[in-house]
């Protein structure tokens, strides 16, 4: 067999399948890899878009309350994944039926590819500035090309490396964000920081200001089950993804609230999400933290990609390689379009707009109407399988995606809501839903066997007895 093609075999087998798998982590291991995972960029200048739109007491707090609220979400999904060993978007033909499961997966692959982007800008960004202090030569696109050329090979060919170094990538950004803590409080106090004018003229609310967070934890949940599946049990996915992730998000956005506090109060250019403003002010070391941690996260993001598509549905028809290299080159072009880091906010509210609805309806529908409980058939694409529902598609579902996603849309733009739109959304949709398959007596008035009928192919998984290891066997 020649080498390139040994290469696309290996490949093949080492992507992440979309059947159950084992877990072996711990609840540290499972707290590492979510620490390291939403120290990024991203996260930290989400924290420079608040003050002075709100104060930086009124900031720091719904930052914090944002992230425990979003948290429940995100866990709850990534339990999901923990009990069953699936991945998030193969848990929602659950829900959505085998085939109505595209839908989600399809929106699911736009969010990744935007993530990629703006990540891969920002990476680029924060490059070029470095570069042209240092030479005076500047071309964000170009840079912003080159790095994703290089998440895209470690995507490919470094993933499993990633993964393992991942951890002491995150200490060692922890570290550079202990300096840049001790120097901006060892500059100003935080009296001084917590008497920074609002300006209400730039819109912000408390509501709007927690809006945002809360919509960083349902882009993070779209890879909850992704990565919770690979817990050895319940504790430790739990624990450990709430540990985890709360502390990040919390250190990352309090981090870039407080540097971009600090330009403000120098009086220097205050540029909302723009790496550029705050490696100029606390130097390369955090341009260097930055840079890393987009290489780190983003190549993640791009495996995951990859894998979404090549597992979309049980039957594959996608190989690993050339799908990576097709997916590599659209988000390597895609970085270019420098332009989409100033809709940041409106893109992270079609994340909501889009997923919100989702997690609602796989929530209700695992722990509520299956009793945590999918059976084996959610593997098999069949019109006998017991998630086959109509067509192969749960249309209670669908129209109630399309109602929570609409109705998210309009709290945010249309007719804006006084709390937001992600936790009336939420509730709408968890509602809807619930009343509506219970209504209509589930999946039985439909004409369909109930999923939790059980025979000889389709046993339950329920996930109770930890210590037997229970999982979805391929």
């Amino acid at each position: 067999m020649s080498s390139p093609e040994t290469m696309a075999v290996n490949l093949d087998g080492q992507d992440d399948s979309a059947g159950p798998v084992r877990g072996t982590q711990g609840v540290l291991r499972i707290a590492m890899i979510w620490l390291a995972a939403n120290l990024v960029v991203t996260t930290l200048l989400t924290g420079t878009l608040f003050v002075p739109g709100v104060s930086f007491g009124t900031a720091s707090t719904m930052i914090v309350v944002g992230t425990l609220v979003g948290v429940i979400v995100l866990v709850l999904v990534g339990n999901m994944g923990t009990r069953t060993g699936l991945p998030t978007m193969a848990l929602t033909r659950g829900s959505f039926g085998i085939r109505g499961s595209l839908i989600p997966a399809a929106a699911n692959l736009i969010i990744l590819m935007g993530w990629s982007w703006v990540q891969a800008m920002l990476a680029g960004v924060t490059v070029n500035s470095l570069i042209h202090e240092a030479t005076g030569y500047s071309n964000p696109a170009l840079f912003s090309a080159i790095c994703q050329g290089i998440v895209v090979v470690l995507a490919i060919f470094g993933h499993t490396g990633i993964s393992r170094v991942e951890p002491w990538l995150a200490l060692l950004i922890l570290t550079v964000m202990g300096f840049v803590f001790a120097a901006a409080f060892g500059a100003f106090t935080p009296a001084e920081f917590g008497a920074i004018p609002v300006d209400a003229s730039l819109g912000g609310t408390p509501f709007l200001t927690l809006d945002i967070v809360i919509s960083t934890a349902i882009s993070w949940t779209v890879l909850s089950a992704d990565m919770n599946r690979h817990a050895k049990s319940q504790r430790a996915g739990v624990i450990g993804s709430s540990v985890g992730y709360t502390l990040s998000t919390v250190i990352s956005m309090l981090l870039g609230l407080v540097a971009f506090s600090t330009v403000l109060l120098r009086g220097h250019d205050a540029i909302a999400f723009d790496p550029a403003v705050i490696v100029a002010e606390f130097g390369w070391p955090l341009g260097l933290a930055i840079f890393l941690s987009v290489m780190a996260t983003n190549s993640m993001v791009v495996f995951g990609m990859v894998t979404s598509v090549v597992n979309a549905q049980s039957k594959r028809h996608l190989r690993f390689l050339p799908t990576a290299i097709v997916l590599g080159i659209i988000s390597i072009i895609g970085s270019t379009f420098l332009a989409l880091l100033n809709q940041f906010t409106d893109f992270l509210f079609l994340i909501s707009a889009f997923f919100v609805p989702v997690f609602a309806i796989m929530i209700v529908d695992y722990y509520l109407l299956k009793k945590r409980g999918y059976s084996r058939q959610i593997l098999h694409e069949r019109p006998e399988s017991r998630y086959w529902y109509l067509g192969g598609v749960n249309w209670v579902a669908v129209v109630v995606w399309v109602v929570g996603a609409a109705l998210s849309y309009a709290l945010a733009y249309v007719v804006p809501s006084p709390i937001g739109a992600n936790i009336p959304a939420f509730a709408a949709s968890f509602v809807l839903y619930l009343g509506l398959m219970l209504g209509l007596g589930g999946v039985r008035r439909l004409g369909l066997r109930d999923p939790r009928d059980g025979d000889e192919t389709g046993h339950l998984l329920d996930g109770a007895d930890e210590t037997a290891a229970l999982r979805l066997e391929s």
